[in-house]
């Protein structure tokens, strides 16, 4: 190690320890938000949302239809009210996230043969809890109609046994692959996370630099490092790459140690493109610095390119859904391939060649996040501040 890369690491430790803003960037944020998403998610799944029974029949068969929806897992019947307007109205002041209507005469029509209409409605305003009500509605909804048709079939005198063949003629057995508790908390935590860790680690590292041509340190920055900007940016990094990396061991620590997160893979990978991980961001943050050398403007840049992420890196819609022109931003965000590669080695448990790609990935977001250091240099030695 030459002597101007560890002077330049004891200049920055100094730098860290002397402001508290570094220890709540690095330390506190990420740990405390962190334990935020694993016990905001924790049940693993939203369960008993909300809704509204609107039952306008008032027979045995809508009775059991109320106690049908209550009885699922995602459902809870919290208020029984007495027209579409009410239920409506209760909806959008964000007491219920849906309500399920029973028409008028129900029984007496289905039994009849004369296809009455059941309805619901969720609001998709909020999407988890809304789709979950009407997953549930739609449940009980299947099975009402499969149980009339039923009762219909055997009062015209065919035999019950022919009758389950006609109303499910196809057995489904359903194994969803990687995550077959179809627990929230397993895919969204890991990647939600990730994203913060992402977006922390770009604005710390944007400010730490900026903050140098801002208060015209980055003359003497340059010259501890031997006016050498790779040296300098290396001697300024490794100290909070440390850091980074002891609380991204933390983050895994966490979810699959102590939590017990499906790991079918290989941890020790999955380690190391949290590491690559990092350092990736690092570079983005430096690439933001080298555009833009001014304090408000790169945080500004690392923010929005940290918040776009959670959208535009497949965390709730996948990629190849998207328009092409929006889902090419995914290209160029760290935060994707780290997911890919967490979906492949915790979740899938597939082998390393599936992944390779995505570790290349990571691996050259350095050297091309480097090209305008040449650029950073000159502000560095030439600082000026633009409020």
């Amino acid at each position: 190690m030459s002597s101007g890369l560890r002077a330049t690491m004891r200049r920055e430790v100094g730098r860290l320890t002397s402001r508290k803003i570094y220890l709540f960037s690095m330390v506190l944020v990420p740990v405390m938000m962190s334990l935020f998403f694993v016990g905001l998610l924790g049940p693993g799944l939203p369960l008993k949302i909300p809704s509204a029974i609107v039952d306008l029949d008032h027979s045995p068969m809508s009775r059991s239809i109320t106690r049908s929806i209550n009885a699922t897992e995602l459902i809870d019947i919290t208020e029984k009210l007495n027209s579409y307007d009410e239920a409506l109205e209760a909806t959008r002041r964000g007491e219920i996230f849906g309500f399920f209507v029973i028409p008028a005469n129900f029984q007496s029509d289905a039994l009849g043969g004369r296809t009455p209409t059941l309805e619901y409605y969720t609001n998709l305003t909020f999407f988890v809890p809304g789709t979950l009500a009407y997953k549930g509605f739609k449940t009980v909804a299947v099975g009402t109609v499969g149980s009339v048709v039923r009762t219909s079939l055997v009062s015209a005198g065919i035999n019950p046994d022919a009758v389950s063949s006609l109303v499910q003629p196809v057995a489904i057995d359903a194994h969803p692959i990687g995550n077959p508790w179809v627990n929230y908390s397993y895919y969204l935590s890991p990647s939600f996370i990730a994203g913060l860790f992402a977006l922390m680690i770009m604005l710390v590292t944007a400010f730490s630099i900026t903050t140098e041509i801002k208060f015209g340190t980055s003359v003497g920055w340059l010259s501890t490092a031997g006016n050498r900007i790779v040296v300098a940016l290396a001697g300024k990094l490794l100290p909070q790459l440390i850091i980074w990396i002891v609380g991204a061991m933390f983050m895994l620590s966490l979810l699959y140690g102590y939590l017990h997160f499906p790991m079918n893979g290989s941890m020790f990978w999955l380690a190391v493109a949290t590491v690559l991980f990092v350092i990736a961001c690092q570079a983005m943050g430096v690439l933001f610095s080298s555009i833009v050398p001014n304090p408000r403007l790169a945080m500004t840049l690392a923010a929005l390119f940290g918040i776009l992420s959670f959208s535009f890196t497949g965390f709730s819609f996948p990629v190849t859904s998207m328009y092409g022109y929006i889902g090419v931003f995914s290209w160029f965000m760290p935060v994707r391939y780290y997911f890919l590669i967490y979906i492949n080695e915790a979740l899938d448990g597939v082998a390393l060649y599936y992944s390779r790609w995505y570790f290349t990935a990571l691996i050259l977001f350095p050297f091309v996040c480097s090209v305008l250091v040449g650029r950073l240099k000159k502000a560095c030695l030439k600082p000026v501040y633009v409020p």
